[in-house]
């Protein structure tokens, strides 16, 4: 199956403490790399999700973005723990008494010790898991976004494939005709310069100028090839990669038949090949 590396997906879910909201973003690259953009109380997703990251996805630059906005009322869900407060106030006194000129204390550096804030913990606990599945929904709409453009570029290149077959049957058909046709016109230009010539080396020199060109090999690797890239088109996997070289293939052998074009109507053929298999390779940078 095509997936495509080009695609986008947002979800949101609102929380008693806020609304939690994850943007990717996917664009082509030669390997997988991700970024994640997290508010610093949601960094212990980070490995986690890079690593369920490399599991579902092959390639694709991707951007994750994650969003937190709390409610105006959150932290009155929040409640104090007294009894720790007067132990860290009691343990600063005492460490005050011996110092000249201490500096006050700082309640926002109480309120940040570990478990000041009864409650808070578990809240972002569940924040944190609530993080983590809202994006295994985006993610899986990321996947649905980059199948939907896959199988969009898959059907492109089929009818490219299609119009490349055409060509090549047109061209075989018509090879035994162009080859006649050259080699009267060479036998007439002979005539032309009243020249002496050796029936038997004139033959020779015709087969062997008829072997130079042939295209029948060329014709039979481009059909190889159409058949191997409609093979990779429905295999499974990342194939961008094989679909690529499959590319390079296809234009060494249009190459050759461009070098050996006897006839308009040939060069003509080998030119529309190079358009089809420029087009294919365009649609097959964004393959997964």
């Amino acid at each position: 199956m095509v997936y495509s590396m080009t695609a986008f997906a947002r979800s949101e879910q609102s929380t008693r403490q806020g609304s939690l909201v994850w943007e990717l973003r996917s664009v082509n690259h030669r390997y997988l790399e991700a970024s994640l953009r997290l508010p610093e109380a949601f960094r212990e997703l980070e490995g986690p999700l890079r690593e369920r990251l490399r599991k579902q996805l092959a390639r694709g630059k991707l951007e994750c973005t994650l969003r937190f906005n709390p409610t105006s009322d959150s932290n009155q869900q929040l409640s104090l723990n007294q009894p720790l407060i007067s132990q860290l106030l009691e343990a600063a006194g005492q460490i005050s008494s011996q110092l000249t000129n201490p500096a006050p204390i700082n309640p926002l550096e109480l309120l940040a010790w570990p478990g000041v804030l009864a409650g808070g913990e578990a809240q972002q606990s569940d924040l944190v898991k609530q993080a983590d599945q809202l994006f295994n929904e985006a993610l899986e709409q990321l996947k649905q976004s980059r199948a939907r453009e896959g199988a969009e570029l898959g059907g492109l290149i089929e009818e490219r494939l299609r119009s490349m077959e055409e060509r090549v049957a047109t061209l075989r058909e018509m090879m035994p005709e162009l080859l006649a046709a050259h080699r009267q016109k060479l036998i007439d230009r002979f005539h032309e310069a009243k020249l002496e010539l050796d029936s038997t080396r004139v033959e020779q020199e015709l087969v062997i100028l008829a072997q130079k060109i042939d295209v029948a090999e060329e014709l039979d690797r481009l059909t190889t090839h159409i058949n191997e890239t409609r093979n990779v088109l429905n295999s499974r996997g990342a194939i961008g990669r094989r679909l690529d070289f499959l590319m390079q293939e296809f234009n060494r052998e249009a190459n050759t038949l461009g070098s050996k074009a006897i006839d308009i109507r040939s060069t003509q053929a080998a030119v529309d090949l190079k358009v089809y298999i420029e087009q294919m390779r365009e649609q097959v940078q964004n393959i997964e």
